[in-house]
């Protein structure tokens, strides 16, 4: 098994066995062309500056979204702690906003005349599908689960030893590959696995194929930024 796959399968559990059902699926989301080229140092600028300018605009997606699970989590949760964890994530966002207006003036990117293209439309759309009341909180906790570890696991490989990462991404790659958001990330994990163990048959089905979804979608983000 390949070494960010070991890292997320750490504890034994529902997330773990779908990560071993396809992990070549998970792989393709995580060392994706467009990440192998940032580790090696070959990656073209203006791909970077495409997926800048596009993820600036899925964040602000992300964040009704993520507040949105928070809200099921206050209604639905067993454990009192998953709300401390979802709002550490959503208090992260306002931040992370914040970076991407540096980062975009430091690369000239005008994030005001940058339109949405299809795959992240069609991303942002998929978003939305989960926020009604009608997605269980262990759906939904899954699909937020699953969109943070691909970013983590795939900058966390632009960081790790033998990487020749340009000097001028670094920061990008240590703002989602670092230890942290690791953390952050596995308390995720941990609060999926506990809700899938309760599952019904039905909450598990569309939780698999969520998660799926998500990959697919991580999938076409790269292949977009790429060109």
């Amino acid at each position: 098994m390949e070494a960010g796959l070991e890292q997320v399968a750490e504890v034994e559990g529902t997330t773990a066995t779908w990560l071993k059902k396809d992990p070549l699926m998970y792989t393709a989301a995580t060392r994706h062309p467009m990440i192998l080229s940032i580790r090696d140092g070959s990656i073209d600028l203006s791909s970077f500056k495409r997926w800048l300018g596009q993820d600036y605009l899925f964040v602000r997606a992300f964040v009704p979204f993520v507040s949105s699970v928070l809200l099921k989590a206050c209604r639905e949760s067993d454990d009192n702690s998953d709300m401390e964890v979802l709002l550490s994530g959503l208090a992260a966002l306002n931040d992370e906003i914040a970076w991407f207006k540096k980062e975009a003036s430091k690369w000239g990117v005008v994030l005001s005349s940058i339109a949405p293209q299809k795959v992240n439309e069609d991303y942002c759309r998929f978003l939305e599908s989960l926020m009604g009341p009608d997605v269980e909180y262990t759906v939904a906790v899954t699909a937020l689960w699953a969109i943070e570890l691909v970013y983590q696991q795939s900058f966390a490989y632009c960081l790790e030893e033998g990487s020749r990462t340009p000097p001028e991404l670094a920061e990008t790659c240590r703002r989602w590959g670092n230890e942290g958001f690791g953390q952050y990330c596995r308390s995720l994990q941990k609060i999926a696995d506990r809700r899938l163990l309760r599952a019904t048959n039905e909450e598990l089905k569309k939780a698999q194929a969520v998660f799926f979804r998500v990959l697919e979608h991580e999938v076409e983000f790269w292949n977009m930024s790429r060109g």
